[in-house]
C-alpha cells in the first residue's frame, strides 16, 4: 500500500536540508508506531520518496511525499499519527492511498511561488510598477546556471523565459514588499529557483532588489499532462 502524502515547511524548519528531513521523517514513523516497509540488505531503510527538494531558506505549504505500507491503514490515521509527532513548522495537510505506477518527483512540472521583493531605496511604489511592466516584452532572459557534470559543477548559459509559466505583481504589503505571483519550471524537463527569478529581474529592470531580504514561499506544485495542469492530490 502507498500513501502520499502533501505537507508544511514552515518557520525555522525552512532552513531544515532535503537529508534532515529524511532522517526527521524517518523518526516520525518510528514515534507515530506506523507500519513502514523497509528495504533489504544490511543497512535497511524506510520505503519513502520525496517530491522535488527545496532550496534552504525557502518556506512551503506544499511539500510531498510517498510512503510504502506493510500493512494496510487509512490515510486518515496515518495523517492523525503523523501529525501528533512531528514538529510545529512541519504537518500534513492531506494523505490519499496512490495508485500512480510512475516516481512522484518525475509527475511534477511546475510550481507555484510567492515571492516578497524589498527595494533597497525603500520602493519606490511607482517606478517598481512601471519598470514592472517591460518584463513581457522581454523576449529572452540569459542567465549562468550551475550544473552537475560528473563530480564537477559547470556554468551554463540558459534562457529562462520558458521557464516562468507566469508572473503577476500583486501590489505591495504592509510592510513594504512588492508580492509577486510566480509559477516555474520545475523537475526533470527544466528548472528554475525563485532566487534565479528576482536575480534575473533586478538585473534586466534595474529594481534595486536587496536580495537577501527576499522572502519566498512554495503555494503549490502541479503536474502536467499534455498541456493541462493538474495537482498531486
Amino acid at each position: 500500500m502507498i500513501i502520499r502524502v502533501k505537507f508544511t515547511k514552515l518557520g525555522y524548519l525552512k532552513y531544515l536540508s532535503h537529508l534532515d528531513l529524511v532522517r526527521l521523517f524517518t523518526r516520525a514513523f518510528s514515534k507515530a508506531d506506523l507500519p513502514v516497509k523497509y528495504t533489504e540488505g544490511f543497512n535497511p531503510h524506510p520505503k519513502f520518496s520525496m517530491g522535488n527538494p527545496l532550496s534552504l531558506g525557502i518556506e512551503s505549504l506544499a511539500e510531498y511525499m510517498e510512503l510504502e505500507l506493510s500493512e494496510s491503514m487509512s490515510p486518515g490515521e496515518l495523517k492523525q499519527r503523523l501529525n501528533s509527532v512531528l514538529p510545529e513548522g512541519i504537518k500534513i495537510s492531506e494523505a490519499v492511498e496512490s495508485f500512480e505506477t510512475s516516481s512522484l518527483s518525475s509527475q511534477i512540472r511546475w510550481s507555484h511561488y510567492e515571492i516578497r521583493l524589498w527595494m533597497e531605496d525603500g520602493s519606490d511604489k511607482k517606478t517598481f510598477s512601471e519598470k514592472l511592466e517591460k518584463w513581457d516584452g522581454i523576449q529572452s532572459i540569459i542567465i549562468d546556471k550551475k550544473k552537475k557534470k560528473g563530480k564537477n559543477k559547470i556554468s551554463v548559459r540558459v534562457d529562462i523565459k520558458p521557464l516562468i509559466g507566469n508572473l503577476q505583481f500583486k501590489g505591495f504589503d504592509d510592510e513594504g514588499f512588492a508580492i509577486l505571483s510566480t509559477l516555474l519550471k520545475t523537475g526533470e524537463e527544466g528548472n528554475l529557483k525563485p532566487s534565479e527569478l528576482a536575480e534575473a529581474m533586478d538585473v534586466h529592470l534595474k529594481l534595486g532588489i536587496d536580495l537577501e531580504m527576499t522572502h519566498i514561499t512554495r503555494l503549490d506544485v502541479f503536474t502536467e499532462v499534455e498541456g493541462q495542469l493538474g495537482k498531486p492530490i
